[in-house]
């Protein structure tokens, strides 16, 4: 397993404590965790809503160039228009998590215990960030009129606080 993460706009959590979360479909208290492989998709203010995409495995080649300019490697995040001066003022952190009371539950991992940050890493600029991991940042007036395509399509995909997206 590669190293877990909670990122969040505290600077100062020392404990993470197990809570519920509605949006999810384990209906227990979790704390909540994702992998190295993953983190990017946290890179943005934590309401901020965006949609990012890549591909796996099984991914057409046909949605490949479409979507990623035929690059099979390349990731994308988009977000609104309307949330670029708060993406650019966020100061975001990552805590490094001790892995082993965590068990995997899709792109995410779970622990039912409190938990013990091991470190707090401030992510600094985070358009810099996107752009010195190779991940593109697109900028949309609105969110739904791309998700709905991109769901629809064969890459991966995860819509992260679409309920604050700009609605249809």
């Amino acid at each position: 397993m590669s190293e877990l993460w909670h990122v969040s706009e505290d600077p100062a959590i020392e404990v993470f404590h197990p809570h519920h979360n509605e949006l999810h479909a384990l209906d227990e208290a979790l704390v909540w965790a994702i992998d190295t492989t993953h983190q990017w998709l946290y890179w943005f203010p934590r309401d901020c809503p965006r949609a990012c995409f890549n591909a796996k495995e099984d991914t057409t080649e046909e949605d490949v160039e479409r979507w990623l300019d035929g690059d099979r490697q390349r990731r994308v995040g988009v977000i609104e228009s309307g949330w670029l001066e708060q993406f650019r003022a966020a100061r975001v952190y990552a805590y490094r998590l001790p892995a082993e009371s965590f068990e995997p539950w899709d792109k995410f991992f779970v622990s039912r215990q409190s938990v013990t940050p091991l470190e707090v890493v401030e992510l600094g600029d985070l358009l810099a960030r996107h752009a010195h991991a190779g991940v593109e940042l697109r900028i949309a007036p609105a969110l739904y009129p791309l998700w709905d395509k991109v769901v629809e399509s064969s890459l991966d995909f995860s819509g992260i606080r679409l309920r604050n997206a700009v609605r249809r």
